[in-house]
Parts: structure tokens; sequence; C-alpha cells
């Protein structure tokens, strides 16, 4: 089995558009500004995001409704620096909500929402698992 990507259901699709291609600096793969779908990824590692329109989903599944409620999800990211990925951040618009703190004695942390409310977990990997 393969992670493939994380994919999030959103109602206002440029403003996540714009979240995760300016404000977190991930590179959109077709740069479909209005949507229905993008994934976007980090300049290293494999993993991808993706955010698709909730009522594309809504239709396909006939179940989900326009309105999400509570955190669905966490999009997590590794960073080299923290300190100073949260300052580049917070100076094209994120604000951060907790951190960077020590999480563990392996890892620092950092989390913001998204334009949508989403939470994303920033880590910074002081010591890799063995």
């Amino acid at each position: 089995m393969e992670l493939a990507q994380v994919r999030l259901l959103v109602s206002d699709f440029t403003a996540c558009y714009r979240f995760y291609a300016e404000v977190l600096d991930l590179k959109p793969q077709s740069g479909a500004t209005e949507g229905p779908y993008e994934k976007f990824s980090p300049s290293t590692g494999s993993a991808g995001i993706a955010i698709q329109d909730r009522s594309v989903m809504a239709e396909v599944l006939g179940e989900l409704g326009d309105l999400a409620t509570g955190h669905r999800s966490l999009v997590v990211l590794r960073v080299d620096d923290l300190d100073v990925y949260c300052e580049q951040i917070a100076s094209r618009g994120a604000t951060i909500l907790h951190g960077p703190v020590p999480m563990t004695d392996r890892m620092r942390v950092a989390h913001l929402k998204d334009p949508e409310g989403n939470l994303v977990e920033l880590q910074e990997w002081l010591l890799l698992r063995t």
C-alpha cells in the first residue's frame, strides 16, 4: 500500500489554492487556480496535498453537505528550519496559532489553519527514528 495524497474538500477553492501555492510555497501540479482540483508538492519529498471543491465530492457520493463541522483533517509538512519557515509564511499572510514548540524530544511543531479552517502542522525533526 502507498499513500498517494492527502485531499482536502474545500468550499472556497480559490482562497485555498492561494494559501497552498503562495503562502506555504508548495508547487501546483497543473495551475488550475479555479479548480475544481489541484495537487501541490513540496520542493523535497514525494508526498503531496490535493484540494478539491467540496461540491464535486458531494455530487459524487450524494451524501456530503457543503459545510464540514469540526476538524476533518490534519496536513503535516516537514521543514528543515521551523523558525525560519514560520517567519517566511507569516510574512506571506499565515497566522501561526501555536508554536514553534517542542512536541517530543525528536521534533518541534507549529500549527496554523488554511482559509477553510483545516489544520496544518509544521514539523522540524530534531532526531530521526532509528
